[in-house]
């Protein structure tokens, strides 16, 4: 496919590129997107009331874990931290080397990036343009709608079926000329699972010449998700996408990576690569050399998850079938008054989506929290608010874009 700008024409065209030049990294859109974002609204508590209230703030609004990067990867960080003055590409090596003997794959399979953000959105900007639609999901992860957005391309937003999972007969047939299909399995916001046979209908059955992009960023925290890895040691026209932010604890330390064919490869490295950071590498590493991180963390987080859904359910109010550390839940109100109220008790949940207005994104934190959570539910739901005084600030922090947004 035909790179839809060049290089050095995207650097000259950015203004998040003043400065720079043209053989420095090229810089992704999250830049472009804070900026646009900068008129949004988060909520916000004065702390010393918090704290007199004895409400420490409970963050389950963003996908983040709570118990952060593991003592192994700790204890890695420190080790490599007075080496961060090299950039150590022997230890990207063995990373990348690692990541292939686990997942099956070759090296030249697999790019490491700081988180997978960068990957999704150099994808969308290799695959899509103002003649190759994306398709996607509604409500699913919004960056890769953004992205394309800004470059012009046709975007199709399909409703998910009724159990939450992706309709992917309709995704394929949305449009003939369609540049990429991206499916997030677990879905981000609902938790919910896509099956292996729909993926591989929808690789079958999606337009000629477009890729199906998988987004993994949630997939180790479900216990019968089935990956598409081995879609791309097969050569098949697909791009995952996995992330060290979720399970493994990393969001603020910013590890994925993208694994597909090289010539897939080869178009999102034409609109940036960078060596990462030292920290990142090594913590990834001794992360995934640890057998029993991933199986430990799946089951609190599945055990916990469930029964807060349970218990909403049985107070009346819906939520969406989970297999990750998010879910949503119907609160038969607007969405930005329940987080609000919910703000009053010192508990920040997660947003709604445009076709979902009533459902609130939750993230499943420590088991104190959520109990938090739950007491701070039922006296909202009945109608009483807490004793902090909640304002609206412009968004400042990064973190909290698209998670204490008031829409």
């Amino acid at each position: 496919m035909k790179q839809p700008l060049s290089r050095r024409g995207f650097l000259r065209g950015s203004a998040l590129a003043a400065g720079a030049g043209v053989g420095a990294p090229l810089l992704s859109l999250s830049g472009l997107a804070l900026a646009q974002n900068q008129s949004r609204k988060r909520l916000k508590v004065d702390p010393a009331a918090s704290a007199a209230a004895g409400l420490a703030p409970v963050y389950i609004n963003a996908n983040e874990n709570p118990y952060g990067p593991s003592p192994a990867a700790l204890k890695a960080i420190d080790g490599i931290a007075p080496q961060g003055g090299r950039y150590l590409g022997d230890l990207q090596t063995e990373l990348v080397g690692e990541l292939a003997s686990q997942l099956g794959l070759k090296p030249e399979n697999i790019v490491p990036y700081a988180g997978s953000t960068p990957p999704l959105q150099y994808t969308v900007m290799a695959f899509t343009s103002p003649s190759a639609a994306l398709v996607t999901a509604d409500p699913t992860f919004e960056q890769a709608w953004r992205v394309a957005d800004a470059i012009k391309a046709p975007v199709h937003k399909l409703p998910l079926r009724k159990d939450y999972s992706h309709d992917v007969q309709a995704m394929c047939a949305a449009d003939a000329s369609a540049g990429m299909l991206y499916i997030c399995n677990p879905n981000n916001p609902t938790g919910s699972l896509t099956t292996r046979k729909d993926i591989e209908y929808a690789l079958a059955n999606k337009p000629k010449g477009s890729i199906l992009v998988l987004d993994e960023a949630y997939i180790h925290l479900s216990p019968n998700a089935v990956s598409g890895v081995d879609l791309v040691a097969k050569g098949e026209d697909v791009v995952v996408l996995r992330t060290f932010s979720k399970l493994y604890g990393m969001a603020g330390i910013r590890l994925g990576y993208a694994a597909a064919r090289p010539d897939l490869l080869a178009k999102l490295t034409y609109y940036g690569f960078n060596s990462l950071p030292v920290t990142a590498a090594a913590a990834g590493l001794a992360s995934l050399r640890d057998p029993q991180l991933v199986p430990q963390r799946r089951n609190a987080n599945t055990v916990l998850r469930d029964e807060v859904t349970t218990w909403l359910t049985a107070q009346g109010y819906p939520c969406t079938t989970s297999e990750s550390n998010c879910f949503m839940v119907d609160v038969k109100r607007p969405a930005p008054e329940f987080m609000k109220a919910m703000a009053t008790y010192g508990v920040f949940v997660g947003r709604a989506w445009a076709v979902w207005p009533t459902w609130s994104r939750i993230t499943v934190g420590t088991p104190e929290e959520m109990a938090r959570f739950k007491d701070a539910f039922a006296k909202v739901m009945a109608g009483q608010m807490g004793p902090l005084d909640v304002k609206t600030a412009m968004l400042s922090d990064e973190r909290r874009d698209g998670s204490l947004t008031l829409v």
